[in-house]
């Protein structure tokens, strides 16, 4: 076992797959900080995070402040005496908490730095339709995601790739490089590079903050490309939605998965359903068409479009708002 004493931040299923590639690698897991149980879901039932599950299967000392400045929880984690903190998808650290251990605490990001600091890096790299992403490995400092960047690794975009896709692969590309940037430290052979070193002249520095409902709403006004790119960044979650109307001017609210795009130079009146009510459903945009095929309705479960419309009645007399 390497003599390094580790403690790990981290909370959705994303985190877990790195703390797990440092126990199968034999690295000294200290400590595990993770947030606080809370209720969760229609019945709010108390749930623990993905990362305190699997601590918990493994036996290893669990830490859940409410707050990080609260003295008893800085007590603990000094008596943890970690060497290094490594932190994949937790909160915002107070420089007591990061500077804490000897040789400071890296995070784990899902963006090539110094693109999409924030939030939801995967949800906006998708919604802006980039053509590659990444992960990158930095040291801790007081701004949020600006310290010196250790190691990145790209990863292609996919046009029909959903933000879940992404995710999904990232999670494991991150698993790696955070393995990648432990054995490096701890060889005390590694690169610190500023992040201004690695903006070209010109270049546009995107954001990615937190996502609302509000910015959820899908608006039919925009591109046939943007519209997709949405949908997609928004999928699985937290969902692009949109309102059904019928004729009569019932309101029906639905959630929106999965699409694909069918360009066309002329098509229906904007914003109109096209359906022949049994196997597509499609909304006419600017230069074309969003094909729906996957989608969820209030209060009922995600379905592919063709059994949604078995128990749905939708025509050609139907729009979007």
């Amino acid at each position: 076992m390497s003599a390094l004493r580790i403690v790990f931040m981290g909370t959705p299923d994303f985190a877990v797959e790195s703390l797990k590639i440092l126990l199968e690698n034999d690295y000294n897991v200290v400590g595990v900080i993770t947030a606080p149980d809370k209720p969760a879901g229609r019945g709010q039932q108390v749930q623990q995070s993905a990362v305190k599950k699997y601590a918990l299967e493994k036996e290893l000392t669990i830490l859940q402040p409410e707050k990080l400045k609260d003295d008893t929880f800085l007590t603990q984690l000094k008596n943890l005496k970690a060497d290094l903190q490594i932190v994949v998808a937790f909160r915002m650290l107070p420089e007591v908490v990061w500077n804490m251990p000897r040789l400071g605490s890296f995070n784990l990001h899902g963006s090539l730095l110094p693109q999409y600091r924030g939030a939801a890096p995967i949800n906006w790299a998708v919604i802006n339709g980039d053509k590659e992403t990444g992960v990158t490995t930095f040291f801790l400092q007081h701004e949020i995601d600006t310290g010196k960047i250790i190691y990145q690794e790209k990863t292609a975009i996919d046009e029909n790739e959903t933000a879940g896709d992404i995710h999904d692969r990232l999670m494991i590309t991150g698993a790696n490089l955070v393995l990648k940037t432990l054995q490096a430290i701890e060889k005390g052979d590694y690169p610190q590079v500023e992040q201004s070193q690695l903006i070209p002249p010109t270049t546009e520095i995107k954001h990615a903050p937190k996502i609302f409902k509000d910015d959820c709403r899908i608006d039919w006004s925009k591109s046939l490309n943007d519209i997709h790119n949405k949908i997609r960044g928004l999928s699985p979650y937290p969902t692009a939605f949109t309102e059904l109307v019928s004729p009569e001017g019932k309101v029906f609210s639905i959630k929106i998965f999965t699409v694909h795009k069918e360009p066309a130079l002329k098509n229906d009146i904007l914003y109109n359903i096209c359906t022949d009510s049994k196997t597509y459903l499609k909304v006419a945009v600017k230069n074309g068409y969003i094909c729906i095929d996957e989608l969820q309705m209030a209060g009922k479960k995600r379905i592919k479009t063709n059994e949604f419309l078995r128990g749905f009645q939708i025509n050609d007399q139907w729009k979007v708002q």
